[in-house]
């Protein structure tokens, strides 16, 4: 997350009374919040079993954590023209959790001269974990295609990482 969407961003008088409650009641579960769970992944079964999960954590963010996202947000967002490393951004353009403009703009303002950003239609958030297999595979032949193109690594060593990659895949079903 490098920057809040415009819609999403709370109104200013808000951020300022959480900024002050935030030294008072840090710890308190008081942001309002989308579940995020459904958001994300598009598989019903892959949110089950995010849900199911007892290590991952599903509950609304605490007042000290959403400020410090917000206050981040807000530096990186002034900042994204300082990028400067090569990076590859890929976004669903079905995406309900971050809004696809904003890897747009970082994209677009960054000072790097390798960059490159993948729109994936009718893709989600969880576009290597929430997806039906066949997108996943499309999704990581872009990374390690990426890689490869930077890498002075044969192509027998890319495709022996890539069949790794979707073992492991295979055996989280």
């Amino acid at each position: 997350m490098c920057k809040i969407a415009d819609d999403v961003r709370p109104p200013q008088m808000v951020i300022s009374i959480l900024r002050k409650l935030c030294s008072v009641i840090p710890t308190w579960k008081i942001i309002p919040t989308k579940d995020i769970v459904d958001a994300a992944f598009k598989l019903p079964e892959v949110r089950q079993q995010i849900r199911e999960n007892p290590y991952c954590y599903k509950g609304k963010p605490r007042l000290n954590t959403g400020h410090e996202l917000l206050r981040i947000s807000l530096d990186l967002e002034q900042r994204l023209e300082e990028v400067s490393l090569p990076f590859l951004i890929l976004h669903g353009e079905e995406d309900k959790v971050t809004d696809k403009s904003v890897s747009e703009q970082l994209f677009n303002v960054a000072s790097s001269s390798d960059k490159t950003i993948k729109l994936y239609p009718e893709m989600w958030h969880g576009l290597l974990y929430g997806e039906p297999v066949e997108n996943r595979d499309i999704v990581f032949e872009d990374i390690i295609d990426w890689l490869g193109n930077r890498t002075h690594l044969g192509n027998s060593r890319l495709e022996m990482q890539q069949k790794r990659m979707n073992d492991v895949l295979s055996k989280s079903k």
